[in-house]
């Protein structure tokens, strides 16, 4: 039995998708998530940038006391994963990447799957690899889709707008005969019932928060790390943005156990700023 939290984290509040997908799973387990919102996205950043960030984040994660991180960001999984899991070695580190392959091979009929993600993702590669690795034979059609993150961010899910953008986004796509689309990105989930309409029924859509949240469940079963308690478990929600403008997007998305949202602020970003004020979080 192990009663330490499961850190999750991403640019901001596209990784309650994978937060649900694991609330819902293990509703036994304590979970702090942390939505990096100041300086998300990070589809269009320099990937070092993104390493950088991710190194922050998982540092933090680790001293709240985490026994597992999920980076639920493609774009920083697909940047950093490697690199982190040797840097902080003996802290289980999991990534969306490799589930989403798993998924969208599971789902496809033809062997031609699309792939939608960040611009960083996309030219990360990380899709490729995992692809690769599993020595399966299938086409991987690529596009990248940098708008629709800030689009959700805002709440903007629906209407003519977003739909006339994911028109041009997976016109490509489409026009290549996929069956399969991977979300690579945890905030497109939300954009789903929109990206339906455009790609048609005979496209399945994979989103990997479900089957990361399986791998999550498969591994803390397998060192013996799932929490057995008879008291209900927490969810701790922290966001380096506008902790209650994340509150009120994250009810939206997630559902009731977001109650509100802690702000945490990172050193290269506090000049200037009252490091003290309350409700903080601070680092360094």
């Amino acid at each position: 039995m192990d009663n330490r939290p499961i850190g999750i984290f991403d640019s901001g509040v596209g990784g309650l998708t994978v937060a649900r997908s694991i609330i819902d799973l293990m509703p036994n387990e304590n979970v702090i998530y942390l939505g990096d919102s100041a300086r998300g996205p990070f589809g269009p950043k320099p990937l070092d940038d993104v390493r950088d960030y991710t190194f922050e984040i998982i540092s933090f994660l680790k001293d709240e006391g985490v026994k597992l991180v999920v980076i639920a960001c493609n774009t920083a999984a697909s940047a950093a994963l490697e690199q982190a899991r040797a840097h902080f070695a003996g802290l289980p580190l999991m990534g969306v990447v490799e589930p989403g392959i798993h998924a969208g091979l599971a789902a496809t009929r033809t062997g031609r799957i699309g792939l939608i993600g960040t611009v960083g993702t996309v030219e990360a590669g990380a899709y490729d690899a995992a692809l690769a690795a599993t020595r399966k034979s299938a086409f991987l059609f690529k596009a990248a889709c940098p708008d629709f993150v800030d689009y959700v961010e805002r709440g903007e899910t629906e209407g003519d707008e977003v739909e006339a953008l994911a028109r041009s986004y997976l016109k490509p796509l489409t026009d290549e005969d996929i069956d399969t689309l991977i979300l690579g990105c945890t905030h497109y989930p939300l954009l789903a019932k929109t990206i339906k309409k455009v790609v048609g029924e005979s496209v399945t859509l994979v989103d990997s928060a479900d089957s990361t949240a399986f791998e999550v469940a498969d591994l803390l079963s397998s060192v013996g790390q799932r929490r057995i308690d008879s008291q209900p478990a927490w969810h701790r929600f922290i966001s380096s943005g506008d902790p209650v403008a994340f509150a009120s997007l994250g009810e939206r998305f997630l559902g009731p156990e977001v109650k509100g949202a802690e702000k945490i602020s990172w050193p290269s970003m506090q000049a200037g700023a009252d490091a003290h004020e309350a409700g903080v979080v601070s680092r360094g």
